[in-house]
């Protein structure tokens, strides 16, 4: 059913004030005489600047300016996204985190992407830097704070003043960081575990078991409750003092002690390693591959980018020199 516009009000003497029927037809007369009275507003402005005279020898374009040329908008640059990869003896680590950036890619055509490596692998970050130019955003693929995070990245940036940085923060914690994990368990075929060891490299930096502890939590709640108890490859397998960070064996035992004796083990790395290889070979039950090209870990890499680049506290210069802004 269509509305139909109400009548206007009954035509009355000249000076005479017609009451209206209803509030529609108040409405209907407003709008008639407000667009009446707008159609009779001219915006002043300035006089249209003079166009620049052409260069003498210079031809004009074929065809009129401004009817048959399609006005192209201008090319904006994106900052090129470095991964930092930390770097492995393993080939496979390699090829797990070039696959990654390959779908980085797939996700953001037209993104520069590069890699850069902490040590072990080439290229290294350092050398990765060196080649470029402009606008340069390093994505840690890290996931947690460390030295590494803290202090060796944003050395390696402060060494290339050529260059105008922005640093991201690592990819952990985050709910898609829990996205990947959860669905590489499933695919190691702990769909239901009754318990989970997320095993992760570790560090001296108090922030990392922070950042851990954080991602355990919110595992558990993508796993519906299901306890997820954190462990590190780099902490002492026989424990030590009160405080100490757990070992994957320690984290085994105390969940046996709780009456679960086949945890699944969550792999909290990147990509294949000495470490990685380590903490699956201690499982009892169902170890899960590290995250590797994982979707969920692409977005996620993309997202600090994004977060980077609209942070507040100082724009990314154009200009040599630029500092590093960490996010």
């Amino acid at each position: 059913m269509q509305a139909s516009t109400p009548p206007p009000p009954p035509a009355a003497p000249s000076g005479t004030a017609v009451p209206f029927d209803s509030t529609a037809q108040l409405m209907t007369e407003i709008s008639i005489q407000l667009g009446d009275r707008l159609s009779r507003v001219r915006l002043r402005g300035l006089p249209p600047r003079p166009r620049a005279a052409r260069p003498p020898g210079v031809p004009c374009p074929a065809g009129p300016p401004d009817a048959s040329r399609p006005v192209r908008p201008p090319v904006v640059s994106h900052p090129t996204l470095v991964a930092v990869a930390h770097g492995s003896r393993d080939p496979a680590a390699l090829r797990t985190v070039t696959a990654l950036l390959d779908r980085i890619r797939e996700l953001r055509p037209g993104l520069a992407v590069r890699l850069g490596h902490i040590e072990l692998n080439a290229p290294l970050l350092p050398d990765t830097l060196a080649e470029l130019d402009g606008r340069a955003v390093a994505v840690p693929l890290l996931l947690a704070r460390g030295l590494h995070a803290d202090h060796d990245i944003p050395a390696a940036l402060a060494d290339a003043p050529h260059l105008a940085t922005r640093l991201a923060r690592p990819l952990g914690p985050h709910p898609l960081l829990a996205d990947a994990l959860h669905a590489r368990l499933e695919e190691a075929g702990a769909r239901r575990p009754s318990a989970v060891v997320l095993a992760a490299a570790g560090s001296r930096a108090p922030a990392s078991a922070a950042d851990t502890a954080r991602t355990a939590r919110l595992l558990s709640d993508r796993l519906g409750g299901v306890p997820v108890l954190p462990a590190y490859a780099s902490a002492p397998a026989d424990g030590g003092p009160p405080g100490t960070p757990l070992s994957v064996p320690a984290a085994l035992r105390a969940l046996a002690a709780r009456g679960h004796r086949r945890p699944a083990l969550a792999s909290c790395f990147t990509a294949p390693g000495r470490f990685a290889a380590q903490c699956a070979a201690a499982a009892p039950g169902p170890a899960a591959a590290p995250l590797g090209d994982h979707p969920a870990l692409a977005r996620l890499v993309l997202h600090r980018y994004d977060q980077a680049l609209a942070a507040r506290g100082g724009c990314v210069q154009d200009s040599p020199g630029a500092a590093t802004v960490t996010v």
